[in-house]
């Protein structure tokens, strides 16, 4: 192997290392609070760039039916294409947390002023998303009265990832809680996508263990509909 090709292949075991360990950190927790600006991390780069984006798309936006708020698993759904019969916006950020999402109501939320909010977030900060979970549906009451809110629980995770299921668990019936207080529609996910057999995400749902396929969305899409349908009185 000349020396040349020596270096070539070091370069891309090296950046293979640093993705994994973002990647494994990220997943199980390390990278749990808000993301820090003085980080300057490949996440933090993409929420900036998702935040400006949104703020552009709201400039000439108009009216909204839905907006979708959450993290990859809502980034990764293309609401346009499964909900044609809507207005809808996608706000949500690959990696963001509850405290990404707080720091970005304004024009993930209440710029938009849509008829009807659906909100999956938390995953990625289990431990610390119900300090102020009930702060950000608060803050969107005060901020958009006449919006309804739909808040989806937590989905299980398979394979690697299972072993948080008991604290998605727990933390699905206080965030059902928060939302019953706060007058909002909750949707236990968790449940439609449970595998009885496994006790964890059915397979057919899931590329990796966490996020969806196609399928996945078809069934989220499949729960969500008649819910929307009837908070906008279609």
């Amino acid at each position: 192997m000349n020396k040349k090709l020596t270096i070539i292949v070091c370069i891309i075991l090296v950046l293979g290392l640093v993705s994994a360990s973002i990647g494994i950190g990220y997943y199980y927790g390390v990278y749990e609070k808000y993301i820090q600006k003085e980080t300057h991390n490949i996440f933090y780069d993409y929420y900036v760039a998702k935040v400006a984006q949104f703020k552009e798309d709201n400039k000439t936006l108009g009216e909204v039916d839905v907006a979708f708020l959450g993290d990859s698993l809502t980034d990764g759904y293309p609401v346009q294409d499964w909900y044609p019969q809507y207005k809808v916006v996608n706000r949500g950020i690959g990696a963001d947390t509850t405290w990404g999402l707080e720091e970005r109501l304004d024009c993930s939320a209440y710029d938009v002023n849509p008829n009807v909010i659906v909100m999956l977030i938390g995953i990625n900060n289990l431990d610390t998303m119900l300090q102020n979970y009930e702060r950000i549906v608060q803050k969107i009451k005060q901020n958009l009265p006449n919006t309804k809110n739909i808040i989806e629980s937590l989905t299980p995770e398979s394979g690697d990832f299972a072993f948080r299921n008991p604290q998605a668990i727990s933390n699905n019936v206080k965030v059902k809680n928060i939302a019953q207080r706060n007058g909002c529609t909750f949707v236990d996910m968790y449940t439609q996508f449970l595998d009885p057999n496994t006790n964890e995400l059915k397979l057919e749902y899931t590329i990796e263990g966490l996020h969806f396929t196609p399928q996945g969305y078809e069934k989220i899409t499949g729960v969500l509909t008649p819910v929307i349908s009837s908070l906008l009185g279609y």
